[in-house]
């Protein structure tokens, strides 16, 4: 049975008889989002999201079969929820974490954003060309902020000196920022990367040899957004994504010893860029391989920006075998173009970077990672009025939630 409420004018509803809320009288439909109150723990899923799928909120807890229709809870659920999910109006909030209330009210604003990108090195300043030639529509301004004065000087100038004839305002400007104003914004990028392995240097999982010098960066940005109480999106765009995404959660919600606090990022403030780039490679090989055509229409990536990648050759037409192989080709694109001698930024900076964070602007479906049972999981995504959105598919084939949920069990191991 689900119980209704009321708060400050909001209608609540919950599966808990015993919520200290005012009871509400009968539901009524209307342009407001209808909160569902749920219960689970804050350290390992969303505060809130956008519910598509009626077990979303019936389910004990938050997991990869959000995923997959076939595999949620299949109860009959309450007719008016039934409808303010198709209409796209219910919002779930969990009632565990310490700052729910402030996720009632919650909304995207309107208007062009405001982004702050911090290192501007290969990537990010690929990315920033990208930002400022494609993003005139979504963004106001751009902030950049880097180690090196010399750097953020030139690429001030450099971008200040694009557009178009006397047109001179269709460009985003391009500021130079410090590190205080880094999150004076909506959008904040996080592109710092330290230790990348050199062309030539054999090592084969170049992602993952980062992590632990880009942890510790990420982590001090991380509590300094926590103590500016930043209220924007956070983009990991530095290698390995979805660890990373990780790391700047819960960096953020530990208090001085240590523990989780829940003050800091709430979990759907992350999501790590760069599964948009291995979903370009996948294309790229299916563009040139007939037996990977299905992927151009009917295929989907999921997982991190690394070895545990999933690619699926199709949904409706599934071969596992087939998957696997387009699979491994994605993966491994980036020592290809390190084979030919040099490192391969251009196409992540621009798929996974400029391309994804223009498209999250927009509300429309990307590819990115998203918290999901207490990892940051690569899955087609959108932001909506009532909050973070997944996409849910009908029936997943067994041996491809198979391969989804060992990626998933890798990266909650990780961190």
């Amino acid at each position: 049975m689900f119980y209704y409420y009321e708060k400050d004018g909001l209608q609540l509803c919950s599966l808990n008889p015993n919520l200290p809320l005012v009871k509400s009288k009968c539901p009524k439909a209307g342009d407001a989002p209808t909160i569902f109150l749920f219960e689970r723990d804050p350290q390992n899923c969303r505060a809130a999201f956008s519910v598509n799928h009626p077990g979303q909120i019936l389910a004990k807890e938050e997991d990869i079969r959000f995923l997959d229709a076939s595999r949620m809870p299949q109860g009959a659920g309450d007719p008016f929820l039934s409808e303010q999910i198709s209409k796209g109006h219910l919002r779930a909030v969990n009632f565990r974490h310490p700052r729910w209330p402030e996720l009632l009210n919650s909304h995207e604003s309107s208007g062009k954003k405001r982004i702050n990108l911090l290192a501007i090195g290969d990537v990010g300043s690929t990315l920033l060309i990208g930002l400022c030639l494609l993003g005139r529509d979504q963004i106001s301004s751009i902030g950049i902020c880097d180690i090196s004065e010399k750097v953020t000087a030139r690429w001030a100038m450099e971008m200040n000196q694009i557009s178009l004839p006397w047109n001179y305002d269709a460009f985003p400007p391009v500021e130079v920022i410090s590190p205080d104003q880094l999150f004076d914004c909506d959008l904040f990028a996080f592109i710092a990367s330290k230790g990348i392995p050199p062309v030539g240097s054999g090592i084969k999982d170049v992602r993952m040899a980062q992590f632990e010098a880009n942890s510790a960066i990420v982590s001090h940005y991380a509590k300094l957004a926590r103590e500016k109480h930043y209220q924007g999106l956070w983009a990991a765009v530095s290698d390995p994504v979805d660890p990373l995404a990780k790391t700047a959660f819960l960096a953020s919600n530990q208090n001085e010893h240590g523990e989780f606090d829940g003050l800091g990022l709430f979990p759907q403030q992350i999501q790590g860029y760069g599964l948009g780039v291995m979903n370009a490679r996948a294309a790229y090989y299916a563009k040139r391989d007939s037996r990977f055509t299905d992927f151009l229409s009917e295929g989907r990536s999921f997982g991190p920006h690394g070895s545990d990648l999933v690619i699926a050759n199709s949904i409706s037409h599934y071969d596992d075998t087939l998957s696997k192989e387009l699979t491994q080709l994605t993966v491994t694109a980036n020592l290809k173009m390190r084979e030919i001698g040099y490192k391969p930024y251009v196409a992540p900076a621009i798929s996974s970077g400029a391309l994804s964070l223009l498209l999250t602007l927009e509300g429309k479906w990307h590819c990115g990672s998203v918290y999901l049972g207490g990892a940051f999981m690569g899955v087609k995504n959108r932001y909506t009025s009532t909050g973070i959105e997944t996409e849910v598919l009908s029936k997943m084939p067994d041996l491809l939630f198979d391969r989804i949920e060992n990626a998933s069990k890798n990266l909650r191991s990780l961190i």
